[in-house]
């Protein structure tokens, strides 16, 4: 370096400062990751425990906010039958399981990814489509087992094909979507209508 040359044009002032940035950097993406870890995992203020899909779920408005946000209510487990929070979860992640393999986010949204073809499904278990809570969970397992011949298309046309989902898959999906249905999403998807509850 000459002895015209500013102390900030060295090469040396910038090494040593890639490397803070980069330390930095690395800090804050850990303390980051960190937060979102604990912003997302369930059992936590935003993300329910697996457990409460022994839980009616309703969809209320929060002023505060200034848009609707799912409510835990009393008992209403899946299918009459209350599980363990260790049997939710297994029970939860079959369904997300047999989501992913059955590629649903080829045609329907979940929590923002996926497709616009076919229904978004972050809020699927609240759906009026379903018509009331006392028919929705028979009407979604029928559906899953048998996709063409309970089809209810309202003038769409479009049909979601057989993908060969068996009985237990198909009771992991429903437990998938009711959990799915309890995160607070921040109001997504915009305009959503829940069913009527105590239909």
């Amino acid at each position: 370096m000459n002895a015209m040359s500013p102390w900030w044009a060295s090469a040396g002032f910038w090494r040593k400062t890639a490397v803070l940035v980069t330390a930095l950097s690395f800090i804050v993406l850990i303390v980051l990751t960190l937060d979102s870890m604990a912003q997302m995992t369930a059992g936590g203020e935003r993300v329910p425990a697996y457990s409460v899909i022994n839980k009616r779920i309703t969809y209320v408005e929060d002023a505060a906010k200034g848009h609707k946000v799912p409510a835990i209510g009393d008992d209403a487990p899946l299918f009459g039958k209350a599980v363990s929070e260790e049997d939710a979860e297994a029970l939860v992640s079959l369904g997300k399981k047999t989501v992913q393999a059955k590629n649903c986010m080829n045609c329907h949204t979940l929590l923002g990814n996926g497709a616009y073809f076919a229904p978004d499904l972050t809020k699927a278990w609240l759906d009026p489509s379903w018509g009331n809570e006392a028919a929705r969970e028979s009407l979604m397992l029928a559906f899953l087992l048998d996709p063409p011949g309970n089809a209810r298309t309202f003038g769409s046309g479009r049909k979601m094909p057989n993908l060969g989902i068996t009985d237990e898959e198909a009771h992991g999906v429903i437990a998938f979507l009711k959990w799915m249905s309890s995160i607070d999403t921040n109001g997504f998807p915009n305009n959503f209508m829940p069913m009527q509850q105590g239909e």
